[in-house]
């Protein structure tokens, strides 16, 4: 590798640093504001404790879409769920190719399909990390120092469309109801 192809994919690499400053809705148990980089962390996590649950699935698909789903959040920050009036992937997918420029033409093309992957459910891969963002999402709720007004009933709904999309979300998603029930106002 060349020394400016190198300092090319660094500089990627500090442009992505920003995902670290884009703050979410939901909150830590320490009750601080959630990055979305710590969340994109963590559904990471959720691929690599529940791999045995995905027999005939590629794990490193599974992770790259997992670290770049997000990834354009980088640009121009996140759009909380409950405040989404539109399809904000357009507009997400114009921040992520505008992140990618400077990487080799190969791997940005590469990446980009990737988040299309992801972005459309395109193949079983992505919808098992569409399923697995919303329980993650949903968990962190139920798990996070949340302001007295915080909405728990959104999770009930939240992300339903994508639990068709392999036999352990449909395990996984009563679970995190149930927390969600808890944690619910009387």
């Amino acid at each position: 590798m060349d020394p400016s192809e190198a300092e090319a994919r660094l500089a990627f690499l500090e442009r992505a640093e920003a995902l670290k400053d884009v703050f979410r809705s939901g909150f830590t148990g320490e009750g601080r504001p959630e990055s979305t980089a710590a969340h994109t962390w963590r559904l990471c996590l959720w691929v690599l404790v529940f791999e045995d649950q995905l027999d005939g699935l590629d794990l490193a698909r599974l992770l790259k879409l997992a670290v770049l789903h997000d990834l354009g959040e980088a640009v121009s920050g996140d759009i909380p769920a409950t405040a989404q009036q539109t399809d904000k992937g357009a507009a997400e997918r114009a921040d992520f190719v505008s992140l990618l420029g400077g990487l080799p033409s190969d791997q940005a093309a590469d990446f980009l399909q990737l988040w299309d992957e992801y972005e459309n459910a395109a193949s079983p891969e992505a919808r098992v990390i569409k399923g697995l963002d919303k329980l993650e999402t949903i968990l962190q709720h139920t798990q996070g120092k949340n302001p007295d007004d915080f909405d728990y009933g959104f999770n009930l709904d939240y992300g339903q469309k994508y639990m068709g999309g392999h036999p352990l979300l449909a395990v996984l998603r009563p679970l995190l109801d149930a927390k969600t029930r808890a944690r619910m106002p009387d």
